[in-house]
């Protein structure tokens, strides 16, 4: 999945390559792993948040197509 989003953006390998050492540099190594972590539990809670109110808005709309 990852690799679509590069190539969708048009990034070769040594693009990827390039941005992964600015990142190692950066940030170092002890400390992509939590960015990592948060950028995973800041998708989940994304992915929470859509998915309720997508089941509210279904709560919502099959009364009303029932009543029509």
């Amino acid at each position: 999945m990852l690799t679509n989003i590069f190539l969708f953006m048009g990034m070769g390998a040594g693009e990827i390559t390039l941005v992964m050492f600015a990142m190692l540099l950066l940030f170092g190594a002890k400390k992509i792993p939590e960015l990592a972590k948060g950028l995973g539990k800041g998708i989940k809670e994304f992915k929470d948040a859509s998915s309720e109110v997508t089941k509210e808005m279904n709560a919502v709309t099959v009364p009303v197509e029932k009543q029509a």
